[in-house]
């Protein structure tokens, strides 16, 4: 079987790659030239550019190619400008899509890596309930708009696109970058806390997001939605205490902060981010996503229809993503 992934150099795509190859699939990673290959060594892999921006220039870059499988892990979680979400996470997924069925390819499945930032600050009167497939997304970031668009736009297709979708929630482990500075600062002795109303938090580890990504391949219903999580619910503080326990509970200082101040520190990473032209990871959308309280979620339907069953919990899932940081000289 022939497998396309797309976001091949990327946090989650490279452990696709690795996981197709690791099951013998003929496996191509679409990168662009600047993209780096550092998790992309393994001499079976076959590598093709493809240019998101045009639906024509994927149509010749795909002619004379048949996929059976397309996983879409590309796109862009951070950005100098709103615009630039739709352009990468709607537009270049619209283009995609429209290239394959220009081409008729006889794709069995196409897998679109949504998320559940798409829904936004919903059920956030206590007690938390969690978030389901019923519930009406109101995205409060751009990110979480740009997604959403991607999944209306593959709604529209019609039949005779065979697809689903996966919405996993906070995504952490090995390569990742984000949760990454939070460790970086428990290193260097402090820690940061947000807002002082109760905060309920899911994660799920990147190889636990494969595990659904191969299901997917094969079970539950075209069209279908599924949530991620590794099934537990945490509280704020509960992942940077796994990453000191885990970094082998170094002295620290808590500093715990008022929603108006991380609006101050976000306002100015988005100004300092325009200004010079360097992407931060605290901005406008960093800010909605850090003050949301509740991100519990229901991950019943990919249990029952996919057979997905998550297998790192963050205890097991922090202390192996630390290893690799220390491993790697990231800590």
């Amino acid at each position: 079987m022939n497998i396309l992934i797309t976001g091949a150099s990327g946090f989650i795509g490279s452990f696709i790659v690795e996981e197709a190859l690791r099951r013998g699939f003929d496996t191509w990673a679409a990168v662009r030239k600047s993209s780096s290959r550092a998790y992309l060594q393994d001499p079976r892999i076959h590598f093709i550019e493809l240019d998101f921006n045009s639906k024509d220039k994927l149509v010749e870059q795909l002619r004379g190619h048949d996929f059976d499988y397309v996983v879409h892990a590309a796109g862009v979680t951070k950005c100098l400008h709103p615009n630039d979400f739709f352009r990468v996470n709607y537009e270049g997924t619209r283009n995609l899509v429209e290239a394959i069925l220009e081409l008729h390819m006889p794709v069995r499945r196409f897998i679109y890596m949504s998320s559940l930032s798409i829904f936004g600050a919903i059920r956030e009167q206590q007690p938390y309930h969690s978030i389901t497939e019923h519930d009406t997304p109101r995205p409060n970031t751009a990110y979480g708009r740009s997604k959403l668009m991607a999944e209306k736009f593959l709604d529209s297709v019609g039949n005779e696109f065979n697809y689903i979708v996966l919405r996993p929630t906070g995504v952490y482990g090995p390569r990742e970058k984000d949760y990454y500075l939070m460790a970086k600062s428990i290193k260097q002795h402090v820690d940061f806390a947000v807002g002082f109303k109760r905060q309920d938090i899911t994660f799920v580890y990147v190889k636990d997001v494969v595990q659904a990504v191969f299901l997917a391949l094969d079970h539950g219903m075209s069209g279908r939605k599924y949530f991620l999580s590794d099934g537990e619910v945490y509280q704020s503080s509960t992942f940077s205490n796994e990453l000191r326990q885990a970094m082998g509970r170094p002295w620290w200082i808590r500093i715990k902060a008022p929603i108006a101040v991380l609006r101050l520190v976000t306002w100015c990473g988005e100004y300092y981010g325009r200004l010079t032209g360097h992407i931060t990871a605290l901005n406008n959308d960093k800010y909605n996503i850090l003050r949301q309280r509740n991100w519990r979620c229901d991950i019943e339907p990919a249990c029952d229809e996919l057979g997905f069953h998550p297998q790192y919990q963050l205890h097991r899932g922090v202390k192996l993503t630390v290893k690799w940081y220390q491993e790697n000289n990231w800590l």
